[in-house]
This record gives C-alpha cells, sequence and structure tokens, in this order.
C-alpha cells in the first residue's frame, strides 16, 4: 500500500540521512529543564493581529479583493511556580476571524491560499491544555488541542501564507470537520518522549469530528457515539543541520466511499515525510530548502498525494525571501466520482517576502499562482497578490 510504503522509504531516510555520532557534530540542543523556566515570570501574556488584503487578478471564479483577519490572544501559566503543582503548566488562547472568503469565493483553489482564511466569522476558544513533565524529554499534554503545533510541522515551511505549508494537504482535507488544526481544536492527548540527543517521538489521540460542523462559529467539546478518534504518531530525527519528520495517521470511524457513496468502509489512514536542511550559510543567514511527500486513502478523500518543496532565504535584503511548491493529486475514486470535472490536481507555485519593521510590526507581500483551482476542469488558472502585515504583543 501507499502509506506503509510511504513510512519505510521515511524509516530508511531517517536511518541514513545523518551521520552516527563519532562522524559529525549535532548542533547543541537546547538544555534540558524540569518543565518550568525560572528565568522568566510564571505567568505570560501575548497577542498577534494578522490582516491579509488579497486580490485574484485573473483566472479562478472571479476576479475581486478582500480583507481577512486572525487575531489571537494567549496566555501560559507555570503551576508549579503558582501553586506548586509540580511540572505542570497551563496554556489557553482564543481567536476571533473576520470570516470573509477569499479561496472559496474568487479563486476556487482547494488547498487553501491563506492560512488565515476560515469562511466564519467567529470569536472562539482555540486550545486549552494543560502539559506535565518536562517538555524536553517526556510530557504529557491534554485538553483543547492543535494537532499541527507540534506534528508535521517544520520552521522554514511557516514563511509561506498559504495553508498547504502548514499541514500537508493530505492531512488537512480529512475527517467529517477537518481534523483538529486552525481554526477548530478538538480535545487531545499528546505524548512526547526524546529518546536520545537526535531521536524524539510524538504520538497522539484525538476526538475525530473537532467542534460541531452544524454550528461552525460555536466552541463544541463534544465526545459524540460513532465519531471515533483520529490516531498519529511521528518519530523525528534532528540532523546537523536539519531535522526530518515521519508520520502515519489513522482514523477509527467509518467513511463514505467517494464513488460509492452508499457504502462505508474504515481504512481512513496514510502517511508523510518532511524535511529541511540548512543548504548554506548560518542560522541567521543562510538558504534553507524543504520537502514533503503525503499520501492518504484515495478510496475516501478527494486527493491521495502530497508533494510540498520550497527554499527560504534568511539574512538577505533585510528579511526573508521564499519560493515555493505545493502539488496535490486527486485520488482515482474522486475522479471517477465525476468524469470529465475532475483534473488530476492542483499546484500553487508561491513566491513571498517577508520583513520585520518594528519590534512589534511584519510586513510581507505575496505572489501565488494556482494551476487547476480546485482541480475543477471548469475553472482557469488563478493569479493572486497578497499583502500580509502582523503586530504582535507579548511572549
Amino acid at each position: 500500500m501507499a502509506s506503509s510504503s510511504l513510512i519505510a522509504a521515511g524509516a530508511a531516510l531517517l536511518a541514513s540521512a545523518a551521520p552516527d555520532a563519532a562522524d559529525a557534530p549535532v548542533e547543541p540542543m537546547q538544555a534540558a529543564s524540569d518543565g518550568t523556566d525560572e528565568s522568566g515570570p510564571p505567568f505570560s501574556f501575548g497577542a498577534s493581529y494578522t490582516a491579509d488584503l488579497w486580490s485574484n487578478a485573473r483566472g479562478g471564479i472571479r476576479r475581486g479583493m478582500r480583507y481577512l483577519d486572525n487575531l489571537s490572544v494567549s496566555a501560559e501559566a507555570d503551576l508549579d511556580r503558582l501553586v506548586g503543582l509540580g511540572r505542570t503548566r497551563a496554556f489557553a488562547s482564543l481567536l476571533y476571524n473576520n470570516g470573509t472568503h477569499f479561496s472559496d469565493a474568487l479563486v476556487g483553489d482547494a488547498q487553501t491560499v491563506s492560512n488565515i482564511d476560515t469562511g466564519v466569522r467567529a470569536l472562539r476558544v482555540y486550545e486549552a491544555w494543560l502539559e506535565a513533565g518536562d517538555p524536553d524529554r517526556f510530557s504529557v499534554k491534554a485538553g483543547l488541542y492543535d494537532l499541527n503545533s507540534e506534528f508535521d510541522a517544520i520552521e522554514s515551511a511557516h514563511l509561506f501564507p498559504n495553508s498547504a505549508h502548514g499541514i500537508g494537504t493530505d492531512i488537512g482535507q480529512t475527517g467529517v470537520n477537518g481534523p483538529s488544526i486552525f481554526p477548530v481544536t478538538s480535545l487531545a492527548v499528546r505524548v512526547s518522549a526524546r529518546l536520545s540527543p537526535r531521536w524524539s517521538v510524538r504520538i497522539a489521540l484525538l476526538d475525530g469530528v473537532p467542534g460541531d460542523p452544524d454550528h461552525p462559529a460555536a466552541t463544541v467539546i463534544a465526545l459524540r457515539r460513532g465519531e471515533g478518534v483520529l490516531a498519529i504518531a511521528e518519530v523525528e530525527r534532528e540532523l546537523p543541520r536539519g531535522k526530518i519528520l515521519v508520520g502515519g495517521w489513522g482514523y477509527s470511524a467509518r467513511f463514505a466511499a467517494l464513488d460509492q457513496p452508499d457504502r462505508q468502509g474504515r481504512g481512513n489512514r496514510g502517511a508523510y515525510v518532511r524535511g529541511e536542511w540548512r543548504l548554506l550559510g548560518t542560522e541567521a543567514r543562510g538558504l534553507t530548502g524543504f520537502v514533503r511527500l503525503g499520501t492518504a486513502a484515495g478510496r475516501y478523500n478527494g486527493f491521495s498525494r502530497f508533494l510540498g518543496m520550497g527554499i527560504v532565504a534568511k539574512g538577505w535584503l533585510g528579511g526573508e525571501t521564499g519560493i515555493a511548491l505545493a502539488h496535490a493529486a486527486t485520488s482515482p475514486a474522486a475522479r471517477r466520482a465525476d468524469p470529465g470535472v475532475v483534473r488530476r490536481g492542483e499546484t500553487a507555485i508561491e513566491l513571498t517576502y517577508q520583513r520585520r519593521l518594528t519590534r512589534w510590526l511584519t510586513v510581507q507581500p505575496d505572489m501565488q499562482y494556482i494551476v487547476h483551482p480546485g482541480a475543477d476542469a471548469s475553472l482557469r488558472n488563478a493569479l493572486v497578490f497578497g499583502l500580509r502585515l502582523i503586530a504582535t504583543i507579548g511572549r
């Protein structure tokens, strides 16, 4: 099967990608701690506001402009220092989005041009969890949890606004209401362990249906019969100049087949391999590349394969410059369900530049070219321009 083959390939890559300890040094890890930060305050607060102005200049559904925004407010408490609850910290965050549609209204792309495009105006609880243990060694986290905060995440890809470079399209498309990611999260339990200076592993069990699909603006915490769970596991290997992730995931619930909607079955699962490497220079001024491959069960999902890659130049032109590609290939079942309508895939090519103007304000112009938006044969390729402003305070 494609998923097992990808996991096997990733495991081989993990085993061979970096020399053994006797052959090459690993960049220093952060010093191990007991899960608390004695140098800072026991309670911290932060907020950020992201404002996007996007224009579809050509192709897609129709031309036009939209303004999107995202307000995030978060607080973190060291419960060990505050109330004597050893090696435990609490975190909570709120989100507000104006709910303006851009991709669905103007472009028609499936991978979503902007990672703050929710299509639902809402103020909601985003995360609320407790973590017990030492985050640098072994810890358990439980509560409302964003899967992509720790799984399938690499730093260099976060530069790009296109959603496909956050969590891969193969995972992001799945489930009744998506997995537990932005903007709707679900209850979860996550275990993380560092096995050695180079190796770590993460495992999580999450409610299979975050929120309430019938009330998308509400914060809903419910474990309903039949929703099942989403299980995910990820192994990380640190390299001298980067890291590699290998992960696998699966739902326990039954899903309807795309080309046979009256038949339901199990097996909605997939796998991914993801890595980033510093190609030139240093962390402050250098060139970093990343790549990601992913699969999902084609019987239940519109996209069965995913390829993402990019290069980020940091420290030149006063900021960060990046170019990236995200390609999601449609599944045979999706093409059989709508013959002649569904193309073989969608590709997003993105060029972006980000610069911090002040300690609290960052500006980011962006350009994307979407080939076959939504894999819809009726839509022409789209050319999109965007401008992002990010204001932050606190944490």
